[in-house]
């Protein structure tokens, strides 16, 4: 009886938004997937089921009460990025079986390995070098920087399920969750909607480029990469913060570990493939999903994969159906048009003001929306424009509002575990709970929109974007 309120709490909020008199010009299918997405949304904090089953019901509904047809409702399953959220796992299981993961971990223990915080910053640090050549948020976390998180984590004895998770695994989780998406926030190349954005602000004759996004977002990202590690190891402290015998320990483990092992050899020579492909593949049209897809055939034909590893990964399966299914709501909320009418109840509220307070408050309900999306793309794809258009229409500065949109579309899946690609993938490592993610992230947004509201307003003064 004390559990019933977890299942009773979703369904009052589906019901009681299904039963508010339809908005004008709202499609009656948008309004009731819109219903039962709200009611999906907050099963998955209550918990009263595991995730799968949530979603796992919520589609059924939808299907029973004629918001999708049931081919629509399964088209999820074969949206690439959900493929290549699977198969990040398999490509971080091996790195595990090689211990080429346990090998790279002991290095950066040898290396930064005397305090958690360090280590911390070794991981972002390691994302701000390699994310301007990967345009991909979810094949860096979840190719490279997941399975030397793991094997870190592990080499420092905390394993998820043995009460040992907040010993460093959660902590550096988090880092390496906001080191992602912060990155992914500076550089044009980092994140595939990136370019998404940057071809919508051409449309209204806004040129944004690789240097002016870099050198807008430079002064705010290293900030954000400075002080959000900080902030986090006051507020969601690691449980041992200093390792005075890591560093020896690291240097006894890799002499241990001896030599590189043909498999390891196997495995950098194959990474090294799929990493060339993630960085320069766009050029022959070779998507990500198509590289890692390609990655795992190697792994398997090799033997360092068996098909068996494949079928064991429960927790990679077990995401594919949660995040496949909250992926094509996300999308029937656009296709219904509940995204376009959001959107133009948006502009509609806020003409006639300040550009400084119309584009401040565009910015905050652009950058809060993300709670209804499953995805950056979707998101970009469905609401930058608009919201591009109601800024140049209030008076903003073109470039300014194209150029901070354009960050917002990173740093605005800080909040939720489901928010983009590499959310999906570091909150399935199992480190952090489900509410800790979420509470952590939007205290995270506030911190990081003060930094670059604040910070970046004065740094874009000084560069003339305002």
């Amino acid at each position: 009886m004390t559990q019933l309120w977890r299942f009773f709490v979703p369904i009052l909020m589906g019901v009681s938004i299904w039963l508010i008199p339809l908005p004008t010009g709202m499609d009656p299918k948008a309004w009731s997937l819109f219903a039962i997405f709200t009611a999906t949304i907050l099963a998955l904090i209550c918990r009263p089921l595991p995730l799968g089953a949530v979603c796992l019901i919520s589609m059924v509904t939808a299907v029973m009460v004629q918001d999708m047809d049931l081919s629509q409702a399964l088209s999820g399953f074969g949206n690439p990025v959900i493929w290549l959220i699977l198969l990040v796992f398999f490509i971080a299981r091996a790195f595990i079986k090689t211990q080429l993961g346990m090998r790279i971990a002991y290095f950066f223990v040898r290396l930064l390995g005397k305090h958690t915080l360090g280590l911390g910053y070794g991981i972002v640090a390691t994302e701000l070098v390699i994310a301007p050549f990967i345009p991909s948020n979810g094949a860096r976390a979840g190719g490279i920087m997941f399975p030397i998180l793991k094997s870190i984590a592990e080499s420092l004895e905390s394993r998820v399920g043995d009460g040992t998770e907040r010993r460093v695994g959660s902590y550096l989780t988090q880092v390496c969750f906001q080191g992602n998406l912060i990155t992914s926030a500076m550089f044009l190349t980092a994140m595939a909607a990136n370019p998404m954005a940057q071809s919508m602000a051409k449309s209204v004759g806004v040129d944004i480029t690789w240097t002016n996004w870099f050198v807008a977002a430079l002064v705010p990202g290293l900030l954000s990469c400075i002080l959000i590690p900080l902030f986090l190891y006051f507020v969601y402290p690691p449980e041992e913060k200093h390792h005075p015998n890591a560093t020896q320990l690291a240097r006894d483990k890799l002499k241990e570990m001896g030599p590189m092992t043909h498999q390891e050899w196997t495995m950098v020579g194959v990474f090294s493939l799929m990493l060339f492909f993630w960085v320069f593949g766009a050029r022959w049209t070779i998507d990500p999903t198509t590289t890692a897809l390609a990655g795992v055939c190697l792994l398997l034909l090799t033997n360092v994969l068996s098909w068996e590893d494949v079928l064991n990964e429960k927790e990679a399966w077990h995401i594919f159906v949660w995040f496949g299914i909250l992926v094509t709501m996300a999308k029937y909320l656009q296709v219904l048009g509940f995204v376009d009418w959001f959107s133009g109840s948006v502009g509609g509220m806020i003409k006639g003001y300040d550009w400084e307070l119309v584009f401040l408050g565009i910015v905050l309900i652009y950058f809060y929306s993300h709670y209804f999306f499953a995805s950056n793309t979707a998101h970009v794809g469905a609401m930058y424009a608009a919201f591009l258009a109601v800024s140049l229409t209030a008076g903003t500065p073109p470039l300014l509002a194209a150029l901070v949109l354009g960050f917002c579309s990173n740093l605005f899946s800080s909040m939720t575990h489901y928010g983009s690609t590499a959310n999906v993938v570091l909150y399935g490592s199992g480190y952090v709970p489900l509410g800790t993610w979420w509470g952590l992230g939007f205290m995270v947004s506030i911190v990081n929109l003060i930094i670059w509201l604040g910070a970046g307003a004065v740094w874009w003064k000084v560069l003339g974007l305002w």
